[in-house]
């Protein structure tokens, strides 16, 4: 890892190398950008890195009286891959900063195994994704009441204007998940977790990518932060779970609202895209003014949540079914271990015999009843 001191340093831009220092180099590329702030003629080029891009102002009416106020907002654009860029950098390098200064330390005092080293680390990272997340998006629907007005979802589309921090958030998920997979290379994972993983982050940046290019980033928040919620208190449960394995309750309450979760995800995206959408007056497929309200976009969109809530679920339910044949697996085994104990001592089927040994009733040896028969 990165801001790892290590005794024995491995040969220069080798495979060792690179994943040793992999933050610090990052960490140069950020400063470079940044620093090309400081000279007039580079400083455009390094704005466009670094600010939010495609700004417009629109004037607010308030009163007929006093002025309209200016307001700013936000389009997308072909400059946000370069903003996208900059903060996966700061990604990778955070990454780095969290494995180094909190999951390192905790798991020399665990001392787990690989298998459980490589989950712990991938729920610690996430973990602390999906909180930060969540608060950031529970902040940006509050103050854009989404959740107040359901009809908010469809209305005025297309939605091709957002606020700072709608955008922001965005981007940084966007590239969040991006630098998601070089780290499956700079933390060594496993080859039998890397399909798994890959799946997950391919879903993630195809679903919210999707959501902020066809101007549907409403929906997205909408359906991202309890998303968000239910993954948090997955790997918070799986944490806790590695530290003391008799926590589990967590696991439960997971279960209940992954479930509901999924309907409310279903529930909201054919509300959106099959009345909504489908009865608004701007209907049509135009790339300029970024409308993409037509039957087959909509029906690709659904059909793509859908599938995706479906996998979701099969793959809950064979997480569950595996948990329940460990758990009968262990109480099969203490059953097998307690009966033992519990059986009585082996009879003869005759009557009066102790391991196979006759014993008298009269507790007398048959050869003192032979001398008294003399």
């Amino acid at each position: 890892m990165g801001f790892r001191k290590k005794n024995k340093s491995p040969p220069v831009l080798s495979h060792e190398f690179v994943i040793q220092n992999h933050a610090d180099m990052v960490s140069c590329v950020a400063m470079i950008i940044l620093l090309g702030l400081m000279f007039e003629v580079t400083a455009k080029f390094a704005i466009m890195f670094i600010t939010v891009q495609y700004n417009v102002t629109q004037s607010l009416d308030t009163d007929a009286e006093e002025k309209p106020e200016p307001v700013n907002y936000y389009k997308y654009g072909p400059k946000d891959i370069a903003t996208v860029f900059f903060y996966l950098l700061i990604a990778i390098i955070l990454h780095a900063l969290i494995q180094e200064y909190i999951l390192d330390k905790i798991n020399r005092r665990l001392h787990l195994s690989k298998t459980k080293h490589s989950k712990f680390n991938e729920s610690g990272q996430l973990a602390t994704f999906y909180l930060f997340s969540f608060i950031w998006g529970c902040s940006i629907l509050t103050n854009e009441e989404f959740v107040t007005n359901p009809t908010f979802l469809w209305e005025g589309y297309p939605h091709i204007h957002m606020a700072f921090q709608v955008k922001f958030f965005y981007i940084c998920q966007i590239a969040y998940w991006f630098h998601a997979l070089p780290e499956l290379y700079f933390q060594k994972v496993r080859k039998e977790d890397i399909p798994r993983q890959l799946y997950y982050i391919c879903l993630y940046i195809f679903h919210i990518t999707g959501a902020y290019v066809l101007n549907l980033h409403r929906l997205g928040l909408v359906l991202l932060v309890p998303h968000y919620l239910i993954e948090l208190l997955f790997h918070a449960s799986r944490l806790f779970y590695f530290s003391d394995e008799n926590k589990q309750k967590g696991f439960t309450l997971w279960a209940l609202l992954f479930v509901i979760t999924r309907l409310l995800t279903l529930t909201v995206s054919v509300l959106t895209f099959g009345f909504g959408l489908s009865r608004t007056d701007n209907q049509g497929f135009s790339l300029a003014e970024g409308n993409f309200n037509v039957l087959t976009v909509r029906m690709t969109c659904l059909s793509a949540i859908c599938l995706t809530q479906a996998w979701m679920m099969w793959k809950f339910i064979n997480f569950q079914l595996k948990k329940w044949r460990e758990q009968s697996q262990i109480q099969a085994s203490k059953k097998k271990a307690v009966s033992p104990k519990s059986r009585p001592s082996k009879k003869d089927s005759r009557g009066g015999s102790v391991n196979g040994v006759m014993k008298p009733d009269d507790k007398t040896s048959p050869r003192a009843r032979k001398s008294k028969a003399s």
